[in-house]
């Protein structure tokens, strides 16, 4: 790319959106930014949030002197991610709404909108680094291990990737908060955000109880023993500890219990005790709406490593195809709290090759053999 063009950044109010806006000035690009609204509702304190956020933004623009434009996509958020999120929760799964919101608002809404402004390409504060390969585009790691994003990006492709840059790939988020202190942007040492993507931080029970039925039900043991009650299925996910309100049992020790699963038939949530019970252990996943950097992916079984969460250590894995477009992949060790509706990534070294959605997973528990349903 030449220093001549011209990017628009997305301005969040955040120090890392901040940061990669003056890099790029140094770097020598015509820089403007944009402030994305992405929520709307009748929550006053939702909408205090948001102003502050856009205060922060246009302070960043103001020391920098560049245009700050501002664009309203609460309709595209609410149909394009909102709405799949609450089917997917009412469907007894555990959605992600960060990696949609990055497909569907940040790189393709955003991406939209600022080619209608003139840019010749979008920047955000992501930690991830775009490389070049024999199949075009890649998405790689960033440097600070702790922040890189890529889990949340996976589903990027080339179209994507060719319009879009990471400013932060080699930089520290310690780095980062340094330079904006030194640039005199007053979101220096903003703690970074949290909650659901644009939404923010809320009671999560009492907000996404707005928007769905739920009806409470037994919480029940492995041997299907009731030792209490939930308050609806969708507020729990594979794993949970917080939040299950059971403390000490008779006729069971003094230990933690975790959610297992959920039986949506009879609206009971299984619980167990134990950390790593077998349980909530998994050797194998299938995964399906898989989406490839390169725009093709493998076509046969790959050696691979997979996450299955943001900040979680990869896992040595087999990636074999399926039928209908559905992967089996199969850990070297067991995996714990595999949930259906998250993301599982999929890396080849420093290179994030894309991933999918977790649809199914065996538990060490059960009597399991490899002959998946093709269904």
């Amino acid at each position: 790319m030449t220093k001549l063009q011209k990017i628009i950044v997305g301005l969040s109010g955040g120090v890392d959106s901040a940061v990669a806006a003056q890099q790029l000035i140094e770097q020598g690009y015509q820089v403007e930014g944009l402030f994305m609204k992405n929520w709307e509702d009748d929550d006053t304190s939702t909408a205090c949030t948001s102003e502050a956020d856009h205060q922060d933004a246009r302070q960043v623009a103001d020391t920098l002197g560049i245009p700050l434009h501002h664009a309203n996509f609460a309709a595209n958020y609410r149909e394009e991610v909102f709405a799949h999120c609450l089917q997917e929760f009412r469907a007894g799964r555990t959605p992600n709404p960060d990696i949609l919101c990055n497909q569907r608002i940040k790189f393709r809404a955003f991406l939209h909108h600022a080619e209608r402004l003139g840019a010749d390409a979008v920047a955000t504060g992501h930690y991830a680094r775009i490389g070049h390969g024999p199949n075009g585009y890649t998405l790689e790691r960033a440097t600070d291990r702790r922040k890189d994003q890529t889990y949340f990006l996976y589903t990027l492709g080339q179209a994507q990737l060719a319009k879009a840059l990471f400013p932060l790939a080699d930089l520290l988020k310690t780095e980062v908060r340094k330079l904006a202190d030194q640039a005199g942007f007053a979101n220096h040492d903003k703690p970074d955000s949290t909650g659901i993507c644009f939404i923010g931080p809320r009671d999560f029970r009492s907000f996404l109880g707005r928007y769905i039925d739920f009806s409470p039900g037994p919480m029940v043991t492995l041997t299907g023993e009731v030792i209490g009650e939930h308050v609806g299925l969708p507020f729990y996910t594979i794993g949970q500890r917080r939040g299950l309100d059971l403390g000490g049992r008779s006729g069971h020790a003094a230990a933690p219990w975790y959610v297992v699963d959920k039986d949506l038939t009879h609206n009971r949530l299984i619980v167990t005790q134990g950390h790593d019970h077998p349980a909530l252990l998994s050797q194998w996943l299938t995964a399906i709406d898989l989406q490839w950097v390169d725009g093709a992916g493998p076509t046969t079984s790959l050696r691979c490593s997979a996450r299955l969460r943001h900040g979680q250590n990869d896992a040595p894995a087999l990636l074999e195809p399926m039928e209908a477009g559905r992967w089996c992949i199969t850990f070297d060790n067991a995996q714990r709290a595999v949930a259906p509706g998250q993301s599982v990534v999929i890396y080849n070294g420093e290179q994030c090759l894309g991933g999918g959605i977790i649809d199914t997973r065996n538990r060490l528990d059960e009597e399991t053999t490899r002959a998946f349903s093709q269904s």
